[in-house]
């Protein structure tokens, strides 16, 4: 009896001691990110945020945390990670594990696609122990978790897999323990999304605004720097409480602009602002949404939203395509809407549909100083930049093949971006007229411009604009030229691939109907934004921002209808159109207050 009962103390330490000794530490969640940036962009495609080094080639403070461990011990260290430069290169993203003042001699960030390197078996002695990140590059060096184990089998590396072990070694519910109750829900915090909050939260309802960066504005943001086009239609005293200058893209001034957007937004006391809240789920039944979860990006709190309608405004389309909504992707026949119109030898649309897109950018700049600045060499770049050589970017910066997706293949996008910029940069260094020029400032953020086009009970298309087609239910209004980027074709194998073109044409004044902006088969889905309901070319003209944000404020307006009826989105158009458009001219006549930034 006295054998057995020391086995089952023995059986049930092994267990405790087996369940202690699997630790996975999030690098988003370290106590003290230093100068490592979190980067949930490609949440979707890898599978969560991650520590990113973004420091433009000067090495980044030392991210800390402390780790607590039940048992000490003899433990394997694994950290996922990836070289952003696959191939022969010498990998610009290496960075080393400090641990406990021990510099583990390992270098890290060699890795060809996200996966696990192991670091080397390790003693722990102490209980809590400090851990470090070393960047050893400035050049974006990137780790998605750290991994103590005393088992020597390697953690899963299969999306599915992954995700399902993480879920497991973490013990999370399968639901979000918090649950919160909104009239609207509306994710995504570009324009279009702050726009719609502002417009619905002004007619009293209660609004959740979720948006995963810790600023407003998506491409307007002081992260992005793209300066808002467009014009107000009738939304102007909504659209310059978030609005910006027409400072240069890339400017430093956007942070002026950002002060005067957050500062509004946050003023409506029934707006519940969720900054930091990456959504990642989206659960419809019968072809209705009943719920939005969402997670922050740095702790993983997760909070369930649930609302009669919600709002896609994320620029993807993430919401609707969770729900099950009909979408498009890359550029229809000319056939399929007309859309025949050819200028300069190039189609609007091609003869066959296919998935090219308008690209992604990622904006960046320099300054002198008054000294000389070294910058370091970077051979790992001049494969994509070849012998171009700028000190700046600007809005002709930007990547789009039909080989890669600007969904799936976003962070690839991004990085190509990178090496675009580091290597034309370091060549315009070795002119000495640029001695004393500062690399000062590159976005660690993929600025979009195209990706799904979620399908509403109209696409609007090139000829609605070229032709000025006038709606019953039109609610927004636009001059802008349309205007269509493509990438240029490389027939010097010296051109770069980064640098695009684009197709304009004059247009009348056109409209935008109220049936662009709600789901054909989601029953309570609005989409406001580049994601609205269009053709690939007739995305060309309304995707600037000031266009988009008048599509947030028309939605927004549409679920107070909602709310008043209870009703649909589809129903505002088959029953309600009149007073709804009424409710949309008197904003008209609101008057525009100051602005103070």
């Amino acid at each position: 009896m006295k054998n057995t009962m020391r086995l089952l103390v023995i059986f049930v330490l092994i267990i405790q001691s087996n369940f202690a000794q699997d630790i996975l530490i999030e690098a988003e969640s370290f106590d003290n990110p230093g100068g490592w940036v979190i980067d949930p962009q490609f949440e979707q495609q890898m599978g969560s945020p991650y520590l990113l080094a973004h420091g433009i080639g000067v090495p980044v403070k030392n991210a800390t945390t402390k780790v607590n461990f039940e048992s000490t011990g003899n433990y394997h260290v694994w950290v996922r990670t990836k070289n952003w430069v696959p191939g022969n290169w010498e990998a610009p993203g290496r960075f080393q594990l400090v641990i406990n003042n021990q510099r583990i001699a390992k270098i890290l960030g060699l890795r060809s696609g996200w996966g696990w390197e192991y670091v080397d078996k390790i003693q722990i002695t102490e209980k809590e122990i400090d851990l470090e990140l070393v960047d050893l590059t400035g050049f974006d060096g990137r780790i998605d978790a750290i991994y103590f184990s005393t088992s020597e089998v390697e953690p899963p590396t299969s999306s599915k897999k992954l995700a399902e072990w993480r879920k497991k070694i973490k013990a999370e519910p399968n639901a979000p323990n918090i649950s919160k109750g909104y009239d609207l829900v509306v994710v995504g915090g570009g324009l279009a999304g702050c726009a719609t909050a502002i417009a619905a939260a002004e007619q009293g309802l209660e609004v959740a605004l979720i948006h995963d960066r810790p600023v407003l504005g998506g491409n307007a943001s002081e992260e992005i720097r793209v300066h808002t086009l467009g014009i107000y239609g009738n939304f102007e005293r909504i659209l310059r409480k978030i609005d910006t200058e027409h400072y240069p893209n890339g400017s430093a001034d956007a942070k002026l602009d950002q002060k005067k957007r957050d500062t509004n937004v946050k003023s409506y006391e029934n707006i519940d602002l969720f900054l930091n809240h990456r959504a990642y789920d989206a659960k419809a039944i019968n072809n209705e949404i009943q719920y939005v979860d969402a997670r922050q990006t740095a702790t993983g709190n997760r909070i369930r939203f649930e609302a009669p309608r919600f709002v896609d405004a994320t620029g993807d389309g993430w919401i609707g395509f969770w729900a099950g909504a009909e979408f498009s992707y890359g550029r229809e026949s000319a056939e399929t809407y007309g859309e025949d119109w050819e200028e300069h030898g190039e189609l609007w649309s091609p003869k066959e549909a296919d998935n090219a897109v308008m690209g992604s950018s990622v904006l960046w700049g320099s300054k002198e100083i008054n000294k000389e600045v070294l910058f370091p060499e970077v051979p790992w770049a001049m494969p994509v930049a070849r012998d171009y050589a700028k000190v700046a970017g600007e809005w002709q910066w930007e990547f789009s093949n039909p080989d890669y997706n600007q969904i799936d293949d976003a962070e690839e996008i991004r990085d190509h971006m990178l090496r675009a910029i580091y290597g034309s940069f370091s060549n315009a260094k070795k002119d000495t007229a640029n001695a004393n020029v500062k690399l000062e400032w590159v976005s660690s953020l993929v600025g979009k411009r195209e990706s799904r086009r979620l399908v509403g009970d109209y696409i609007f298309t090139f000829n609605d604009a070229k032709e000025g087609t006038k709606f019953a239910d039109g609610v927004v209004t636009e001059t802008r030229d349309v205007d269509i980027h493509y990438q240029t074709i490389l027939e010097d194998e010296n051109n770069p691939d980064f640098i695009s073109e684009a197709l304009f044409y004059k247009t009348p004044q056109y409209y935008i109907p109220y049936r662009s902006l709600y789901s054909k088969n989601i029953s309570n889905l609005f989409m406001a934004g580049r994601n609205f309901s269009c053709s690939h070319a007739g995305l060309g003209g309304p995707r600037v921002m000031l266009t988009t944000g008048q599509m947030g404020a028309a939605v927004g307006i549409a679920a107070v209808i909602c709310k008043k009826y209870d009703v649909n989105p589809r129903e505002v158009y088959t029953g309600y159109l009149k007073e709804y458009l009424a409710l949309i001219e008197d904003q008209k006549f609101e008057k525009i207050p100051e602005i103070k930034k």
